[in-house]
């Protein structure tokens, strides 16, 4: 009896911890970073599923000529293929992993936020609230990489609803979790993210003296979150090229081993790197600009 009551109690206090305003801080950011910068993930998974074997996808040279090729071709509208998937997904996305990352983080700290927690604490309840997030919004994710994909001879969806109605008439329900496996092992790269980012904002919070949650200047939180952002899209940004080919309407893949073997075969080790310059020039400021939004909202609605 006593083991249950102390569960009951335990369960409590993390739903306690479970504040809006950690969702809608990182909704904003999510949200404000992609109506910004899509463009650039328009031509990013451009870049990643394209394996130089399909003659039907169009060819790029660089970032400029990939940008003027679209809007030459698709105009303004071609851009922002995508774009309403994607802020939903980003939207959703950060706003969950906000509100699950910060619940389990207070409910560690017994809702004293002065208590400092470990690098290892950080990358285990960020890989948690990861993977919670992942299993939420990964249809929003399939459906973005299709529309972002429609070229302007042939296109087969009309909307997000559109993509949504056929993908499930065509593919059922495991369609919307089309490149999930890539995407699990993809929480490592928010997990080590927002481990740096947490232990980078510690240590100079400890150098000067403050209390952890102290708020920081405007420079201190673009210069931690360009870093943090940084070295996590450096250790893990091929499962990002995998889980966008596995993701493409006209994948010839028959699974994850299938398409990292043939990757291999046929582009070596750059070809888990394409994509990664248009990349970084979109997620660095796009890390930069939801993190930035999401301190100031939370700390303003928190107040």
């Amino acid at each position: 009896m006593t083991s249950v009551t102390q569960q009951t109690q335990k369960e409590v206090s993390l739903l306690s911890q479970l504040k809006y305003e950690h969702l809608i801080a990182g909704i904003s950011g999510g949200v404000t970073s992609t109506l910004i910068l899509h463009p650039l993930d328009v031509i990013k998974i451009r870049f990643a599923v394209n394996d130089g074997r399909l003659q039907s996808v169009p060819k790029y040279t660089g970032i400029v000529n990939a940008f003027t090729t679209i809007f030459n071709r698709e105009g303004i509208r071609g851009l922002y293929q995508g774009v309403t998937p994607n802020v939903w997904g980003a939207g959703a996305s950060w706003g969950l992993y906000f509100l699950f990352y910060n619940s389990l983080k207070n409910w560690l700290r017994e809702g004293d936020t002065n208590v400092s927690l470990r690098a290892s604490t950080h990358l285990l309840i960020a890989s948690q609230s990861g993977f919670m997030t992942l299993l939420l919004t990964n249809p929003l994710w399939v459906v973005k990489t299709r529309l972002c994909l429609q070229y302007s001879n042939k296109k087969q969806y009309s909307s997000m609803i559109d993509c949504l109605s056929k993908i499930f008439q065509a593919e059922g329900i495991r369609g919307y979790y089309k490149g999930l496996i890539p995407g699990i092992f993809g929480v490592s790269h928010g997990a080590v993210q927002f481990m740096v980012y947490e232990e980078l904002k510690k240590e100079y919070c400890a150098y000067h003296s403050q209390p952890i949650n102290t708020k920081l200047s405007t420079i201190e939180y673009l210069m931690f979150a360009a870093t943090s952002k940084l070295i996590a899209v450096a250790t893990t940004y091929p499962y990002q090229v995998v889980r966008a080919r596995l993701q493409r309407q006209y994948c010839d893949y028959t699974g994850l081993i299938d398409c990292i073997k043939r990757t291999w075969i046929y582009e070596g080790w750059r070809g888990f790197y394409k994509g990664l310059g248009t990349n970084l020039l979109r997620v660095t400021p796009a890390t930069m600009i939801t993190f930035l939004t999401y301190e100031n909202v939370s700390h303003i609605l928190l107040k």
